[in-house]
């Protein structure tokens, strides 16, 4: 299946995105009332590219260079809406910002390297009913939704003997 088309607009430096096959990401937004904007399709496109996650101001440089006038607020509410609408996963990292990473899997959960950041996604077919009731139940909290992360070591840096993270060595 062929990639997007690249067409460059005549009296601008911006280049416009044609997706020329079905767009899966389009048609979710669409049911949720949503338009695929070009700073949407630039946003969905830095991540998706990535190979891993990126913080916010990553997203924003890379999806400048599909759409130059993009702005950081911008950036921040597609982020929220793509998370929103499960299109990408927002990721919570050890210094306790976000970092945001392609989402294959209608429900998928991540496994986060805690040494060279990698992130592989997996699917989230148990049944976790049964602790959310006991959750609900000490807490009297009504479970809504859930995230799980499973941060360790990836294969590669196992085998390097990597034990501690970037942030401990540099400390």
């Amino acid at each position: 299946m062929p990639g997007p088309i690249l067409l460059k607009k005549v009296f601008t430096s911006e280049v416009a995105l044609v997706d020329p096959a079905p767009d899966p990401i389009r048609e979710r937004l669409q049911q949720a009332g949503y338009r695929l904007t070009r700073p949407r399709r630039a946003v969905i496109r830095a991540v998706r590219e990535a190979g891993g996650w990126l913080r916010p101001e990553q997203v924003h440089a890379r999806a400048r260079r599909l759409c130059p006038s993009l702005g950081l607020v911008t950036v921040y509410r597609a982020l929220d809406l793509l998370v929103e609408l499960r299109v990408i996963r927002r990721l919570h990292l050890e210094d306790g910002c976000h970092g945001y990473v392609r989402s294959e899997l209608d429900h998928g959960h991540h496994l986060v390297c805690r040494t060279c950041q990698r992130v592989v996604e997996f699917p989230g077919s148990e049944d976790l009913g049964p602790l959310f009731e006991q959750v609900a139940a000490r807490t009297g909290y009504l479970v809504e939704t859930h995230m799980l992360e499973l941060i360790g070591l990836c294969p590669r840096c196992q085998a390097q003997g990597r034990r501690r993270s970037k942030r401990a060595r540099a400390d």
